[in-house]
């Protein structure tokens, strides 16, 4: 479990969290709307809570 978390989770958590950043980073350099900027920073944070939690379950599965 440790390692599909290694290898598939965490990389696939922390570019979802890097794609909305540069996405909201596109959009504030264009300026777009404020209001998709709020969402997209919205939906960094929760990203980032979900990389996080990713990251811990793999270091705790990794130390069993």
């Amino acid at each position: 479990m440790a390692h599909a978390l290694s290898m598939y989770a965490v990389p696939a958590a922390i570019g979802a969290v890097a794609v909305v950043l540069l996405l909201g980073l596109a959009n504030m350099l264009r300026g777009g709307s404020p209001s998709t900027s709020q969402k997209l920073m919205r939906w960094r944070v929760v990203l980032q809570l979900v990389a996080i939690v990713v990251i811990m379950a793999t270091i705790w599965a990794m130390g069993r």
